[in-house]
């Protein structure tokens, strides 16, 4: 009896030990395969648009914060949430930085700033699947368009860039560019937005790029 006791012991400490680890793994194996989905279905919609219409989507022709109600037509959506800024219906509110009321909900790559939310409040829409699309349209002439997506909903965590949070730019010639891809806003030789030790408040945002390049880039998180 002794011996059987001493055995389940073992085999509970070992269970303790691995579970956590394998807990882990399956959680970024399902953001890897959200974040690769996510991908896909961003890369269709922008595609059917120009099937249809013959022309591609660019930071030109999609100025004063036209590209969210496009890309609406193209995906299966199940909520809209408005567009962001100082919208207290938005799934992500932005109210500017260092307002009492903002939400603070998304932090950076290392969890140790919350990021600028800035980035989300030109359009926001839910997909069927949860994902949560976001977009920066700025009015400047050409503007610059970012299309984030959140690949598990802003309501599961961890709520973080470069986690469940990745970014992507359109280009002057309308192709979907991961973030942190040389020529995009947030690449940086020196890795600035995609460090376990930045505090820059777009730490993650060059993220995206690597985790398309890297095969074990989602087997690393922690």
């Amino acid at each position: 009896m002794a011996e059987v006791l001493i055995t389940l012991g073992i085999i509970g400490i070992v269970a303790a030990m691995t579970l956590p680890s394998l807990i882990n793994n399956k959680k970024n194996k399902e953001l890897e395969t959200a974040f690769k989905k996510n991908y896909s279905v961003i890369s269709q919609a922008l595609n059917m648009y120009y099937a249809q219409n013959g022309e591609r989507l660019t930071p030109e022709n999609v100025k004063n914060i036209r590209l969210k109600t496009i890309l609406m037509d193209y995906m299966k959506v199940l909520h809209d949430c408005g567009m962001g800024s100082y919208d207290s219906e938005a799934c992500i509110p932005n109210y500017g930085e260092n307002h009492e009321d903002n939400p603070k909900i998304y932090k950076t790559f290392n969890g140790k700033t919350e990021m600028n939310l800035g980035m989300f409040d030109d359009g926001q829409f839910v997909l069927n699947d949860g994902s949560l699309i976001l977009i920066e349209n700025a009015f400047s002439n050409p503007g610059t368009v970012y299309i984030s997506v959140d690949v598990n909903g802003h309501l599961k965590n961890p709520n973080r860039l470069g986690h469940d949070l990745f970014m992507f730019q359109l280009d002057s010639k309308g192709n979907l560019i991961p973030m942190g891809a040389k020529g995009t806003d947030y690449y940086d030789e020196n890795d600035a937005y995609c460090s376990s030790m930045s505090t820059n408040n777009m730490n993650g945002a060059a993220c995206t790029i690597k985790a398309i390049n890297e095969k074990d880039y989602f087997t690393k998180l922690h």
